[in-house]
């Protein structure tokens, strides 16, 4: 079966802010691009592809009802931690996924004002 996620993209009203913001809370170093009016910072490849990235474009803004995209974290409570730290705000707090052999959720809103998701295996 293919994989059913192709390419996220994080929309950033402030693209330094949301950038300094992911790196910070995920420790990773993204690839920063500069297209004219559009700028975007890609996240560390995985598997030679690309997942995602931070994008800034006219009329690409933030919100907080979009698609809710979920990332991957090794431990929530430390990433919670630098999410608050640094300007995020945590909506829903860790939380088992009652499905068998799952892991833990949660949701926050970014530097931006994006509800986004995080899933911790601990």
């Amino acid at each position: 079966m293919k994989k059913l996620l192709v390419f996220f993209e994080i929309p950033a009203a402030d693209f330094g802010r949301a950038v300094k913001f992911y790196e910070t809370i995920l420790d990773v170093k993204t690839s920063v691009y500069d297209c004219e009016n559009e700028k975007m910072a890609c996240f560390p490849e995985e598997e030679g592809v690309c997942p995602g990235a931070i994008s800034y474009a006219p009329g690409f803004l933030p919100s907080e009802n979009g698609v809710l995209v979920s990332l991957n974290c090794d431990d929530m409570e430390a990433t919670h931690a630098l999410i608050l730290a640094n300007g995020g705000k945590i909506v829903i707090p860790k939380t088992k996924i009652e499905a068998e052999g799952r892991g833990f959720f949660s949701t926050f809103i970014d530097s931006e004002g994006n509800t986004i998701g995080l899933y911790s295996d601990k």
